[in-house]
């Protein structure tokens, strides 16, 4: 299962995600998500475990409890089919932010 973990302290790396959760079992992955530009965290990350008992366990024990500053979110991550997508016409925006309703008002 992939867990998605938000309000992460910003110094905390992948080793440290990986410390935190393998304390409810086998770890197959973990990755604090990086600013491709500044190369700092972004506060959240991903994390895949073995096993979804295990999963849900560590979910329901770490939600809500606070590292930092923040309380962190801890959830099942949520499938994302295409990546890819993003264009003007797909639901997840791009192009016009108005959603195309304003497009043409300067012709009238």
């Amino acid at each position: 299962m992939k867990i998605f973990v938000a309000g992460l302290p910003y110094d905390l790396d992948d080793d440290e995600l990986v410390e935190i959760f393998e304390k409810f079992g086998t770890i197959i992955s973990a990755k604090v998500a990086m600013d491709k530009e500044t190369g700092k965290s972004k506060g959240f990350g991903f994390i895949e475990m073995q096993n979804d008992e295990e999963a849900l366990d560590a979910i329901e024990s770490l939600n809500d409890i606070s590292l930092g500053k923040k309380p962190l979110v801890v959830k099942k991550a949520e499938e994302n089919p295409s990546r890819q997508g993003g264009g003007a016409n797909s639901p997840r925006g791009g192009g016009n932010s108005s959603g195309g309703f304003n497009r043409d008002r300067n012709r009238y």
